[in-house]
């Protein structure tokens, strides 16, 4: 969980000096697996009693999953026009 955790801040931020739209939202939908692999860590830990209360973190994780994915859909539209 560190490692993907940490991977979806790493990879917005290579993101931010992409040489290319493409490269940036290349580098946006890996930080978009990160996350979800993330969550999916959450959940293995919650399921196995290993943490109790992750609403807050599962909540802050939704959001940042939707601003990735908003950021990712309004990208490839650029490069449609």
């Amino acid at each position: 969980m560190l490692r993907s955790g940490t991977s979806i801040g790493a990879n917005i931020n290579e993101a931010e000096e992409a040489q290319s739209l493409p490269d940036f939202i290349h580098k946006m939908s890996i930080a978009l697996k990160e996350a979800r692999e993330t969550m999916y860590w959450i959940d293995l830990l919650k399921a196995t009693g290993e943490i109790d209360d992750s609403r807050q973190i599962i909540s802050d994780l939704d959001e940042i999953i939707a601003i990735l994915t908003a950021i990712i859909k309004t990208s490839k539209g650029k490069i449609q026009k």
